[in-house]
């Protein structure tokens, strides 16, 4: 699931090509680059140096009102933030496929509404992962315009400590994944089922059995994603796919090393695998 959604992701953002424009501002010619991003998302038109900052304190104020709103129990907020957001990013996902279409704006929203309520009022496994294949590649998508590699790159350095200090030392990310699960019923992120080996006849008997997930948060997902659109971007797609499968693989070896039950902070490791994928991709365009 993790690389079909890094290769939608390049797919969706694909769509989204920088177009290069003149404009006349207080009579004198300045370059404006646009992406032709649905509902009047085009970003701004500022450096890269200035957006990461703007990244990093939107990020940190998120984190902070969520675990606010978690303290509080405010889950109606925090549903209808979720429900929200998730129908803006499958909103653009869709669009990227059907702007062509008359209305595509508004086919895209409305598939967007039926995916979102079926994700978060019809709770169902298969549901909640081809959602999730969908959300991040439009999420993905509003980023990329606003970094560019090199930004891209430290954004990543410092979205792993903060995911290292989160999991490893404060454990509020094991907080926030549980309340998501057992109060809003919600999960941003991959929900993989394990196999149980062995079932009691008592839960034969009452239908009812325990089933074990291992999670992927969203984040985990979209930041990788980000990378590989910038590079698709400045260096092409052949690079973007190479992002992907170091990240992929990377997301493979930990799950092969890691034990079941136990929190990882996947970024890290995502990262490093990303990192290796980069350097093989500048080596490749510096020997050819």
């Amino acid at each position: 699931m993790f690389f079909v959604s890094q290769l939608i992701g390049i797919a969706v953002i694909s769509h989204y090509p920088p177009v290069s424009s003149e404009v006349i501002v207080n009579e004198t010619s300045v370059n404006q680059t646009s992406y032709n991003l649905p509902y009047g998302l085009e970003p701004p038109q500022a450096s890269a140096s200035h957006n990461i900052g703007s990244i990093i304190i939107s990020f940190a104020l998120a984190v902070v009102i969520l675990l606010l709103l978690m303290k509080y129990k405010v889950q109606l907020i925090l549903k209808t933030w979720f429900f929200l957001v998730i129908i803006l990013a499958l909103g653009v996902t869709f669009y990227a496929f059907l702007k062509t279409f008359p209305y595509a704006s508004y086919l895209a929203i409305f598939l967007a509404l039926i995916l979102a309520y079926l994700k978060v009022f019809r709770r169902n496994i298969i549901a909640h992962n081809f959602s999730e294949i969908l959300i991040y590649p439009g999420l993905a998508a509003l980023f990329v315009p606003l970094l560019n590699v090199w930004t891209a790159v430290i954004l990543f350095v410092i979205i792993s400590a903060y995911d290292m200090y989160a999991v490893w030392h404060a454990k509020f990310m094991q907080k926030m994944a549980k309340y998501q699960i057992q109060k809003l019923k919600i999960f941003s992120g991959f929900l993989i089922p394990y196999a149980l080996p062995k079932v009691t006849k008592a839960e034969k008997r009452s239908k009812k059995q325990k089933i074990m997930v291992a999670m992927l948060g969203g984040g985990d997902v979209v930041f990788p994603m980000i990378l590989s659109g910038v590079v698709l971007n400045s260096l092409g797609l052949m690079s973007a796919i190479i992002i992907s499968i170091g990240a992929t693989i990377a997301l493979a070896l930990l799950f092969m090393y890691s034990q079941r039950g136990k929190f990882y902070p996947a970024m890290p490791f995502i990262a490093t695998g990303c990192f290796i994928a980069l350097g093989i991709v500048y080596l490749i365009r510096y020997l050819s």
